[in-house]
């Protein structure tokens, strides 16, 4: 099951709105258990895991055992069943990690398996299996996707100093650790101000993964961007994506539609602000199950008062620009301590002179 979580992860951010799976299908012979066939969700989320295992395992597959990461699917969509093909294929055993959290599955695809008499054994690494795909998760259970924070700053908690400058905080190691973070999300969302002073590509520049940038978001109520930015000008080669109020000036709405840039109007909410987890709801429906979010304060702030981010990777380098710099996340408003969010150290990885702390909401 660890090997089919492993083969899993090489799905994330290539197969939204579907789960990133992995299937491992090990036969019994009389030099004992091996391998026989690996399969992941391939990108677009078509051929599933089951799939492309049963197809390089053939009939070696007759009789052997299925570790699959996400119960087997059982409705019929684009492709039929993958429970139905591990039938097929004479699977005789198979060991899931969890149940699948769609409403169309829910427990069938086991049922369906254990009605044909194969023996079924669930609940293996289950919680791994639930970690790795808690995107998916979410959009089931609270229509959002996972919500990643990505801070790279100083000891001292500051991105930069009081004039703005901020290239380049951490070195090398982390930031290519950072566009790694980019490959693994469906999409990433700067806000307005981010967009405008920094002027980002946000795409993902490690070599042989170019094709793996997400989408780029910008949370923009008042279309502020500018037309000359770097994500504007590229918006027919990599998504572009504004979240917006609606009602917006019609110009420049056409002017950004015909640069390449989708517009989704976001409801205010009782501020009349953009509210965040409207925002986030919308980029569910559309599919969106990872979202990684890089900047600004403001930004950060406004999903942490809403309850809304579940993971931190907060890069630090070890200088100290003090409390005239730029603050990571803006004013939450906290006036007693247990009113603060409360996060979960995972790990520690060591970055040449930088770390990388890695946080999951806590209670």
């Amino acid at each position: 099951m660890k090997t089919a979580l492993t083969l899993a992860a090489r799905g994330l951010g290539q197969v939204a709105p579907n789960p990133a799976v992995g299937c491992v299908i090990v036969r019994e012979d009389g030099e004992g258990p091996r391998i026989v066939g690996r399969g992941w969700t391939q990108p677009g989320g078509r051929p599933h895991a089951e799939t492309e295992a049963l197809g390089r395992a053939r009939e070696l597959a007759k009789g052997a055992t299925a570790y699959v990461s996400l119960e087997p699917c059982s409705h019929r969509g684009k492709t039929g069943p993958c429970a139905e093909a591990l039938l097929d294929a004479g699977i005789a055993r198979v060991v899931g990690a969890v149940a699948d959290p769609n409403p169309e599955v829910a427990g069938r695809g086991f049922a369906m398996l254990q009605e044909k008499g194969v023996e079924v054994v669930e609940n293996v690494c289950a919680a791994e299996a639930r970690h790795l795909n808690a995107g998916f998760f979410l959009a089931m259970s609270e229509n959002r996707p996972l919500v990643t924070l990505k801070i790279a700053s100083s000891l001292d908690g500051r991105t930069a100093t009081h004039d703005g400058h901020s290239q380049w905080i951490t070195g090398e190691r982390a930031r290519a650790r950072g566009h790694l973070l980019r490959a693994t999300h469906d999409a990433i969302m700067v806000g307005s101000a981010t967009a405008i002073v920094d002027d980002p590509e946000l795409t993902c520049r490690l070599p042989g993964l170019g094709a793996r940038s997400p989408i780029r978001i910008v949370a923009d109520g008042r279309l502020r961007l500018p037309l000359t930015s770097k994500l504007v000008r590229d918006a027919m080669k990599v998504p572009l994506w504004l979240l917006t109020l609606p009602g917006g000036d019609a110009n420049r709405r056409k002017a950004f539609e015909e640069c390449g840039a989708v517009l989704i109007d976001v409801e205010p909410g009782e501020d009349g602000v953009m509210s965040m987890r409207n925002a986030l709801a919308a980029l569910s429906e559309i599919g969106v199950t990872r979202l990684l979010v890089e900047g600004g304060a403001r930004l950060a702030a406004s999903l942490m008062r809403d309850r809304l981010v579940d993971r931190i990777e907060w890069f630090q380098a070890p200088k100290l620009i003090g409390g005239d710099g730029y603050p990571a996340i803006a004013g939450l408003g906290v006036k007693h301590l247990d009113g603060a969010p409360v996060f979960e150290l995972r790990d520690v990885v060591q970055l040449g002179e930088d770390s990388l702390a890695r946080y999951a909401r806590g209670v």
